[in-house]
């Protein structure tokens, strides 16, 4: 399984739907991450490369307040 931000995310589901089982990330901001990083949308995560997984998760670091930090709040 793949990990972002502390969170197991499915293999085998399209990016844009997984990102979205991360606390802070809806679809629209999972779709505007994939757009901003030029990673098509329909991609499934088991096809992404170390490198894209690498620049999803500092995008989502430096961009998102995710998980911790929002249940914090």
């Amino acid at each position: 399984m793949a990990r972002i931000a502390g969170i197991n995310i499915p293999p085998n589901k399209i990016v844009s739907i997984a990102l979205t089982y991360i606390h802070g990330i809806g679809l629209h901001s999972s779709k505007n991450i994939c757009k901003a990083l030029s990673i098509p949308q329909d991609v499934r995560v088991n096809n992404l490369t170390e490198d894209q997984m690498l620049k999803i998760t500092e995008y989502i670091n430096t961009n998102h307040k995710v998980e911790g930090d929002l249940r914090r709040e």
